[in-house]
């Protein structure tokens, strides 16, 4: 993945001589406006009196390029819609955002970009800089020939603001810079094919990730270590595979803090590749099965930019990394598995092992003495049932708390979330006549909350918030705003955003 280089630049953007220069449109009641106060008066109206027959309308997602014209020096012009303006005339942040992130997908190959998008404040700076890192995404590890090259993002690109170069402009678009770097890198681990990411070698790749940022520890458990430490969920979901699990727990403790007030774990499920073990997936739609380990590394990415920004806050990500293969040692429906905390497990259903590999994270978390746990998991197809594809379920104990606090942070961040309830008639369709608990009852309906049951018995009385991110963590369809078919990241930026709030 090339990253993108990002500067501000306070010039009229007609004088930039650019490959292209994004500029705004929107709806309005009559048609549609474009939005650049600096650019030649002519142009834009131009453009407002000929967007009926060219059927531009400045709708989210549509993006559209032009030659410049005399005026400009860019060599074209990209319109990119914007939606409608807020009530007080302004954009939301995840219309600029969003906006800007279209625009840079659509710009592949190019050399020199520059974006020309209204940002009246920081807030409003630092959505278009994240707009631009996520759109400027590609994966192209096993592309071969021209291909790279063809979708590699813009080298560089000027974002025109009017609030200049100050330290506070300059502090927003740093801190995007993060975030969209990290978000980049939770992709870039979703993408990689299963022959290539195991438990081992995500195991690895947390350590060379973590490397060079200060205040993070990285510990590896080895299977032998799980299996002497009696991590019965990722054993016994691991068990099936030639590729044993791993437990990776990345640390961080701000530096200089003798001791910070708060403690968060992060657990993430982490099955690196998912057949559905001895109850076998169909065979379509199986290759999506290579993104089951997107809550590992969007803790994992978490945790390294709450450090690299100076989050006051210590948090522990738990990496729950497993493979799910139907071996000749993999476990059956019926087995009888006992979980880090003593807890018994009768496994009924073995593609419904995130679960399990989750507790044996959620029991460490509560037995580390984390003071909130938040986990995030790619773990049932009744999310994408309940809330589609774009959409994460938030569920948790003590009242909703930290789960409202999820939302709210999602908000703010630009990721939709929905909070979601954990029914108390839930709880007892997970008893079991062998065992402390079932991992999935014979139940057709609120699968999502059903799982989120299961987890909540494994976090004591700490307070607690599952996020269920099934449909959004892979996009299988067409690309849109800033976000690339594939892996996605999402999670990312509500939890460092709930971080921070901290």
């Amino acid at each position: 993945m090339r990253v993108t280089d990002v500067s501000l630049s306070a010039k009229n953007p007609a004088t930039l001589a650019v490959d292209a220069l994004v500029i705004g449109t929107c709806t309005t009641s009559d048609g549609l406006a474009v939005i650049g106060d600096q650019l030649p008066t002519e142009l834009a109206r131009h453009f407002e009196s000929v967007a009926p027959t060219l059927g531009l309308t400045g709708a989210p997602d549509e993006v559209r390029a032009f030659p410049a014209g005399p005026d400009v020096k860019a060599d074209v012009i990209v319109l990119t819609g914007l939606g409608e303006r807020e009530p007080d005339n302004t954009f939301t942040p995840e219309s600029l955002r969003r906006g800007a992130g279209a625009a840079i997908r659509s710009l592949a190959g190019s050399k020199a970009v520059a974006v020309a998008l209204p940002s009246a404040d920081e807030t409003e700076l630092a959505a278009i800089a994240e707009g631009v890192l996520l759109g400027a995404y590609a994966y192209t590890a096993y592309l071969t020939g021209d291909a790279p090259a063809k979708k590699a993002p813009p080298v560089t690109v000027d974002i025109v603001t009017t609030l200049g170069r100050s330290s506070k402009a300059k502090t927003a678009v740093d801190r995007a810079a993060i975030i969209a770097a990290a978000v980049n890198a939770t992709r870039d681990l979703v993408n990689t094919p299963p022959n290539v990411l195991y438990p081992a070698s995500f195991a690895d790749a947390a350590k060379a990730a973590a490397r060079d940022v200060k205040g993070v520890k990285v510990t590896v458990l080895d299977d032998k270590q799980l299996l002497a430490g009696g991590y019965g969920g990722l054993v016994g979901v691991g068990q099936g595979s030639t590729r044993p699990p791993r437990l990776v727990k990345v640390t961080y403790k701000p530096v200089g803090a003798a001791k910070p007030e708060r403690s968060i774990a992060l657990v993430g499920k982490g099955i690196t590749f998912d057949t559905g073990g001895i109850s076998i997936k169909p065979s379509a739609g199986m290759a999506a099965m290579t993104m089951d380990m997107a809550g590992a590394a969007v803790v994992l990415h978490t945790v390294l930019a709450a450090a690299r920004l100076g989050v006051n806050v210590a948090v522990t990500a738990y990496l729950c990394l497993a493979e799910n293969m139907p071996g000749g040692g993999a476990a059956r429906p019926g087995d009888v598995i006992t979980m880090r905390n003593g807890t018994t497990v009768e496994i009924t259903n073995t593609d419904a092992e995130g679960r399990l590999v989750m507790a044996d994270g959620l029991a460490d978390a509560v037995t580390d003495g984390a003071d909130t746990i938040i986990d995030i998991a790619t773990l049932t197809g009744a999310q994408m049932l309940s809330l589609g594809l774009r959409t994460s379920g938030v569920m948790g104990n003590d009242g909703g708390a930290v789960r409202d606090a999820i939302v709210t942070a999602a908000d703010t961040a630009g990721e939709t979330m929905w909070a979601m309830p954990l029914q108390p008639e839930l709880a007892p369709l997970l008893k079991s006549d062998f065992a402390d608990l079932l991992n999935a009852p014979n139940e057709r309906w609120a699968g999502m909350s059903i799982a989120g049951t299961f987890l909540r018995e494994f976090v004591a009385k700490t307070p607690w918030a599952h996020i269920d991110i099934a449909g959004p963590a892979f996009n299988e369809k067409a690309p849109y705003g800033y976000t690339p078919k594939c892996g996605t990241g999402v999670g990312v930026r509500t939890l460092v955003t709930y971080l921070e709030s901290l």
